[in-house]
């Protein structure tokens, strides 16, 4: 596990935005934390490398938002209101994995059907209102070697 320390909203959006330089279509990221912890920033940041950042909504009561360009297409998964894993295989969630770039806020519900390489990213809230920790893991062996400390900036 790899922890990052950002010390302000725009530096969490940063990072993800310099992460988005490193994922592409079939990439999973997970991002788990409480609410208010930053997980939409951080997608804020991802799509703001794609430049589709004006575009960026909560899909809290959507369960998942679609952005796409020339470049790549994204789905944005919000898991907070579905009950549980069998909600999301329903909707026929599976079917996202390698159709693009899938990012789910309160991924860990569907830990158990997820591909078996994706990051996972768990924000901790300490310090001050805005600063976060990032607690970065890694599964499976297609980002074991990555250095995720190239992405902050300081």
């Amino acid at each position: 596990m790899q922890e990052i320390l950002c010390k302000s909203e725009m530096q969490t959006k940063q990072f993800a935005k310099n992460l988005a330089g490193d994922l592409n279509r079939g990439d999973v990221v997970v991002l788990s934390g409480e609410l208010g912890a930053g997980k939409t920033k951080f997608v804020e940041g991802i799509l703001t490398h794609f430049g589709m950042e004006e575009k960026i909504s909560s899909p809290t009561f959507t369960i998942v938002n679609e952005y796409h360009n020339e470049q790549i297409d994204i789905y944005h998964f919000d898991l907070y209101r579905l009950g549980d894993i069998y909600e999301f295989e329903n909707i026929g969630g599976e079917e996202y994995f390698n159709k693009g770039l899938c990012i789910f806020e309160w991924g860990e519900l569907i830990e158990d059907i997820l591909p078996n390489d994706y990051i996972k990213v768990s924000f901790g809230k300490e310090g001050s209102e805005d600063e976060r920790t990032l607690y970065i893991e890694t599964f499976g062996t297609k980002y074991a070697d990555m250095d995720f400390t190239k992405y902050i900036e300081v």
